[in-house]
């Protein structure tokens, strides 16, 4: 198709969502949903006694999936009801079907029905998505568990950590978003076949006030489309807090890839690791040497509008006066879709980011050589109180070293000399050789090693088993 240049297109469909997760938010998908929910409504209808034939049913199936869009925009121009129009494409191509197509049903049983089976199809590729990065990382994790690396707090050097440690909190802030969207899923329910205000009256009027046939008609739409419940009670729609519960979801999936993708940015300005850089791209119109870190820069942007946008279904659900308000339909059709879409694009940016990180180790070690001597100072001050020096006048004199040492670092720009300020001072009761044994940076990260390695063997190993049984190379062992 010749994209239209003077028209707006959004920048997920021609820039970033794939084409799994634009499908679930397609026409086609949408619609025949609708003629999937009015065959399994017919379908039950039928069982449960209604006079409905096999042959209007049949007809149905057959032309479930020819929708004739310009004869339902025809329509929906002449009556402005969406539902209604589709209803009239629909029977014109199932003609003997077409007395007893939506039979019973108001607008949102084809509308909120769809749109849960959308968020539960689209729940689903996030996880699928989700898994490969946890893979990713954990392969990364994997190989860069004992490299020592400086620890941050506040964005200031604090205890070492390992490269693969740290890869460990962001594998566990997508595992945390994870969880949370499945246990959402594990409790997901279909609006059903609930009627007009949520009452079933029009059911009941259709089966004669049988109110078994009308439960049963429920629960039966449900089951032939996978499920076994709908929700307990609504009003002409289900709560639009469920919507509020997915976006906030997504949401999640939204904060833990920024915070990774914000950690890469602060990481590749330090020159520690890198983002992929393809041979021909341009970091800079201006400035060729430029490696800017775009890709991470995009998570970011993307993250942003998903976070910001949950908003939408928080105010949505607060103002659906007593059984429903259309002033819902127009936000959602944007709210919903972008939110997944959002993710979506995210989670292809961070798959691709972490299948080849770079990471400079020569950068990283001399990184840390450079403040190891600060951290490695209470060691030195307590092997000088076990040669019998007093604890406090050892430290007075190491925090004078200490202080000079930085002066001469930023005032003047030289290079760290406090091991050899400490080596110097006779007070100190160590040889040089001593102080530099001190100086092994492996000596400083706890158990990051070992905390990588239980971690993948446990929480991850489960998390991939359950989305993602393949994705571990066979040379990583967890």
């Amino acid at each position: 198709m010749t994209p239209n240049h003077d028209a707006y297109q959004s920048p997920y469909s021609a820039r970033y969502a794939s084409a799994e997760m634009e499908f679930l938010f397609s026409d086609n998908y949408k619609f025949r949903t609708w003629r999937k929910m009015w065959i399994a409504l017919a379908k039950v209808e039928k069982d449960l006694g209604l006079d409905i034939s096999e042959e209007q049913i049949r007809e149905m199936e057959d032309h479930a999936e020819d929708i004739d869009y310009e004869v339902a925009r025809q329509k929906e121009k002449e009556i402005r009801h969406d539902v209604m129009s589709h209803v009239f494409a629909f029977g014109q191509v199932a003609p003997k079907a077409r007395p007893i197509i939506h039979l019973g049903a108001t607008s949102c049983y084809v509308t909120d029905n769809a749109e849960l089976l959308q968020i539960y199809d689209a729940s689903q590729l996030v996880l699928k998505k989700a898994a490969q990065v946890v893979a990713n990382l954990a392969d990364f994790a994997n190989r860069y568990k004992d490299l020592p690396c400086l620890g941050y707090t506040h964005l200031q050097p604090a205890q070492m950590t390992t490269v693969g440690k740290r890869a460990c909190l962001w594998i566990n802030d997508m595992v945390l978003a994870m969880t949370f969207l499945q246990d959402l899923l594990d409790r997901f329910r279909l609006r059903g076949a609930k009627g007009t205000t949520g009452t079933q009256a029009s059911f009941l009027a259709l089966f004669d006030g049988d109110e078994d046939k009308v439960k049963a008609l429920d629960k039966g739409v449900a089951r032939i489309l996978g499920f076994e419940d709908t929700v307990p009670v609504s009003g002409q729609t289900y709560s639009r807090q469920v919507d509020f519960h997915y976006l906030a979801a997504m949401a999640n999936f939204a904060m833990a890839a920024s915070k990774f993708a914000n950690d890469l940015r602060i990481l590749q300005s330090f020159e520690e690791m890198e983002e992929p850089f393809e041979k021909t791209q341009v970091g800079s119109s201006a400035m060729p040497y430029k490696r800017n870190p775009m890709r991470s820069e995009r998570i970011t942007a993307l993250a942003r509008h998903v976070m910001v946008n949950t908003l939408n279904p928080a105010v949505t659900a607060s103002c659906q006066w007593f059984e429903r308000t259309l002033d819902d339909s127009a936000n959602r059709r944007l709210s919903i879709s972008e939110a997944f879409l959002g993710v979506d694009s995210i989670l292809n940016i961070y798959i691709n980011v972490t299948q080849d990180l770079t990471v400079y180790d020569k950068v990283v070690h001399r990184r840390v050589m450079e403040k190891l001597p600060y951290m490695a100072t209470e060691n030195i001050m307590m092997a000088s109180v076990k040669r019998g020096k007093d604890r406090q006048a050892i430290h007075e004199k190491i925090r004078e070293h200490a202080h000079a040492a930085t002066r001469k670092v930023k005032l003047e720009g030289g290079e760290n000399d406090l091991i050899a300020r400490l080596a110097e001072d006779p007070n100190i009761p160590l040889t040089l050789e001593e102080i530099q044994a001190h100086l092994d940076p492996k000596d400083y990260v706890g158990r990051a090693p070992a905390q990588v390695t239980d971690y993948l063997r446990g929480e991850v190993q489960e998390i991939l088993d359950r989305y993602h049984k393949t994705v571990i190379d066979e040379e990583l062992t967890i």
